[in-house]
């Protein structure tokens, strides 16, 4: 009779731990449930800008939450520069992608897309640049200059992302501010030649650059 006691005992505790993990498995699943999202944004004050400039920048980015912190990102876009100084005459142009996610280091309780956030992403350029003027050292010392074709370069860097997102209002439009510190991990050379300008980089006669970004962004 004790040992039946005993027997019966043993498979009810196993029953509810059983029940239990089950119960736990579930609500980490649920807890963690991915649910299709997706904010899509247009960098407004770089297109402005364009407009009084020889920079023309268009860029924009699609983000999904993936959890309750982390995000997605993906940007793009497309630069046309011209480079006139010290001697050099340059223009490029072409696209640019980045790939990345960032973490929300504080967001509002009552809406999780507000906040302030931080990242990384890597990126790459394919694009087009011509020199019309290159400075070289002429005979006798003098200064001379020469000039290449246009030729298909592309370019590689990593970058940073400290931002914040604000709702507009109760509407699906956000404000989305950020910088971005870059660093140029490999680009490749036209005659050993240093690219002057990276679209979506930027001037890139020092590794290092820093980007800014004001983005209109509605979420789906």
């Amino acid at each position: 009779m004790k040992t039946r006691l005993i027997y019966t005992l043993f498979l009810s505790l196993c029953s509810l731990l059983s029940f239990a993990q089950n119960k736990k498995e579930e609500a980490e699943k649920e807890k963690w449930k991915y649910k299709p999202n997706f904010m899509v944004g247009a960098d407004a004050l770089n297109l402005g800008v364009s407009f009084f400039s020889d920079r023309m920048l268009y860029q924009g980015f699609i983000s999904s939450q993936i959890n309750r912190n982390v995000h997605a990102v993906i940007d793009a876009g497309f630069e046309k520069n011209i480079y006139q100084k010290n001697g050099y005459d340059a223009k490029v142009n072409g696209p640019f992608l980045k790939l990345g996610a960032f973490y929300m280091l504080a967001k509002d309780a009552e809406n999780e897309f507000n906040g302030f956030y931080a990242g990384g992403k890597v990126a790459g350029s394919f694009y087009s640049q011509e020199y019309m003027s290159v400075p070289v050292r002429g005979y006798g010392g003098s200064n001379a200059s020469v000039s290449y074709p246009s030729s298909t370069q592309s370019s590689y860097w990593i970058e940073g992302t400290i931002g914040g997102r604000v709702q507009l209002f109760e509407s699906n439009f956000y404000i989305d501010v950020n910088l971005q510190p870059k660093y140029m991990v490999f680009t490749t050379k036209q005659d050993n030649i240093q690219p002057m300008i990276v679209p979506g980089f930027g001037r890139s006669s020092s590794k290092f650059n820093m980007g800014f970004a004001w983005n209109l962004a509605y979420k789906f």
